[in-house]
């Protein structure tokens, strides 16, 4: 039979579990507004009664209860939104931050028209149009030097805000790598502690809001997926790579590249690989420093190179007023002073290749003839080396425009003398040079004997530059060494021009070598170069370039402005929706707490009665 303190039991712990109910609630309250915490409910359950069918008992109907017991105190939490709450908390970063950077960007292009670089170019080309119209002009002259240097001054503008962007995000890079390598501490720290608790039987429900709070911060820096299928090992996994297992995180840190402004590359500590981030903060600055400004800053350069050396190839063919000739107009500065263009990439005091920037045939072109050879030419490509073939029926002009509408990293033009030209463009891999020819070779002759670039067909002909002297198996052409890294940088007006300005070129050397006064033809075929198409990387005229340029950076902003209106607001969904279920309602908790309250007193009035039956029992009876 039951005891006849039974009663006393019973009441004991209907106390205790209103008082941890009461208690649970005032925590609640105390967190509503604590990040990242999920209210919390005790739940009971009836206590063991007196018998059990199993077991040998009294003859009595049924089981006698013995009250409550507080069976444990869960989080109020949907695991499965909380899972879609960190797969989106990383896009929505990585959106935010390039609408964030990306505004920058479009502050540097969208310059008051008076000032802008295609304004400037517009003078400039104006300035050399004047000249052809008044050859014999001294205020002309002066007028094309000093357009030329307002325009070389926008275009080191233009890189120094580029480059001041990259700098910006490079520094927030390595700040957000800190955070992540500390964020993994902490939740490998909380895992540690985790499994401490959860060894003693209990749910250590706020170390595991806190645990959920820190991957929910890490996810807004990297791309991150949990695993929790062993209990024992809660798992971070991001690109396929373990990043936190247990009480173990893997660190991040950053090594120099030579090959990328000095800015350095992700790599993980303990195997020295390249830790790679598709999503989240991390991701879009690592994205938008190697990618985004590098592009920017790559088409920039390669437009200033271009124009420089199309403007320099016609001023020094051209004479000046002071019958000076062979000046470039503009100040161009070489990768490497050895005239083969020569280079030791390794350190080892032996030069082991040849950066050449320009190669130019000996022969004179028509673009419409047809070429009347077959074979297939090999170039340098993003990815590897690439093919374009060609038939006898190909014209000229049908050649060149299939090697620029190729993904090579090579391309062709006809100068002012129809001669072929090979030029290379930025290099897509960080650990191929720009500016720099790789590789030319060709099955056939139209870049040997038909236009004179090659002195011989096949791959022991082919132009590599893995090598020093590649330039001995050019047939005699004309070739430029590659420049220094970044001309837009340092492009300036040539300081002969603009000590003398009779030195600017406005026409071409008569029979006898002089300067005719009436003589503008050079400075007619320098304006036209704003119209021809010139091939700076994939667009054909300068015209294209601007256009091109401002179109794109435009629409990428555009883009992320999108992205990010779109995806704050599907986070802003899950977020109210996760406060709906997690978060803490002060009324509802205030409720909660006065029918505890009130189940609290029945359970002490309970004792009371409890504890006036045994004195009865006790004291009184037989009296």
């Amino acid at each position: 039979m039951a005891s006849s303190f039974a009663g006393i039991e019973i009441g004991k712990r209907s106390l205790m579990a209103h008082e941890t109910q009461i208690q649970t609630a005032g925590h609640n309250i105390s967190n509503a507004d604590t990040e990242g915490y999920s209210r919390q409910r005790v739940v009971v359950k009836s206590f063991e009664p007196i018998y059990r069918p199993d077991l040998e008992r009294a003859m009595v109907p049924g089981q006698i209860g013995q009250g409550t017991d507080v069976e444990s105190i869960e989080r109020i939490r949907d695991e499965l939104l909380e899972s879609r709450i960190v797969d989106g908390t990383n896009v929505e970063t990585y959106w935010e931050t390039r609408d964030k950077y990306y505004s920058m960007i479009e502050s540097i292009y969208n310059e008051p028209n008076d000032i802008s670089v295609r304004t400037n170019m517009d003078k400039y080309w104006s300035a050399w149009q004047e000249l052809s119209t008044y050859p014999e002009s001294d205020a002309a002259r002066q007028a094309v030097v000093v357009r030329g240097q307002t325009l070389a001054n926008s275009i080191q503008q233009q890189y120094k805000g580029l480059r001041g962007i990259a700098d910006q995000v490079n520094g927030d890079i390595e700040a957000t790598v800190k955070q992540v390598n500390d964020l993994s501490r902490q939740i490998a720290a909380c895992n540690n502690e985790i499994v401490r608790v959860e060894g003693m039987g209990d749910n250590p429900n706020d170390l595991y809001d806190r645990r959920d709070l820190l991957v929910e911060k890490l996810s807004g820096l990297i791309n991150v997926t949990v695993t929790s299928r062993d209990p024992d090992e809660f798992m971070i996994h991001t690109d396929g790579q373990v990043i936190v297992q247990g009480d173990l995180a893997r660190q991040i840190a950053t090594v120099g590249q030579i090959d990328n402004h000095g800015y350095g590359k992700l790599v993980w500590t303990d195997t020295k690989l390249d830790a790679e981030f598709h999503g989240g903060t991390l991701g879009a600055l690592v994205e938008l420093r190697d990618k985004d400004l590098r592009g920017e800053m790559q088409t920039l350069n390669t437009m200033t190179l271009n124009f420089a050396d199309l403007v320099n190839d016609v001023h020094r063919n051209g004479i000046g007023k002071n019958n000076t000739t062979g000046i470039d107009f503009f100040v161009q500065h070489n990768f490497v002073e050895n005239a083969h263009g020569n280079y030791d990439s390794d350190g080892d005091g032996v030069e082991d290749r040849s950066y050449i920037f320009r190669i130019t045939g000996t022969n004179a072109l028509r673009p419409q003839e047809q070429v009347g050879l077959s074979g297939t030419m090999t170039f340098n490509g993003a990815e590897g080396n690439i093919t374009v073939s060609y038939n006898a029926t190909d014209t000229v002009e049908e050649v060149i425009n299939r090697i620029n509408d190729s993904n090579g990293e090579v391309k062709a033009y006809l100068d002012r003398n129809n001669r072929l030209v090979l030029k290379a463009t930025p290099a897509a891999q960080m650990s191929n040079p720009d500016f720099a020819i790789r590789h030319v070779e060709d099955s056939g002759m139209f870049l040997t004997g038909y236009s004179g670039i090659l002195s011989g067909s096949g791959a022991e002909n082919a132009f590599d530059f893995n090598q020093a002297d590649a330039v001995n198996v050019l047939d005699n052409a004309e070739f430029s060494v590659s420049p220094i890294l970044d001309p837009a940088a340092y492009v300036a007006v040539n300081r002969i021009i603009e000590n003398d300005v009779a030195s600017v070129a406005a026409g071409f050397a008569n029979s006898k070598g002089y300067a005719e006064a009436s003589d503008g033809r050079a400075a007619v075929e320098m304006a036209a170069i704003r119209n021809t198409k010139v091939m700076i990387g994939s667009e054909r005229t300068f015209d294209d370039y601007f256009a091109e340029t401002i179109t794109s950076v435009g629409l990428k902003g555009e883009q992320a402005q999108n992205q990010l209106a779109t995806q704050n607001k599907i986070m802003g969904d899950l977020r109210d929706l996760r406060d709906s279920i997690s978060g803490v309602n002060i009324d509802e908790e205030l409720a909660d707490i006065i029918k505890f309250q009130h189940g609290y007193n029945v359970a002490a009035k309970f004792i009371t009665v409890q504890d006036e039956l045994l004195d009865t029992l006790i004291n009184r009876l037989g009296v």
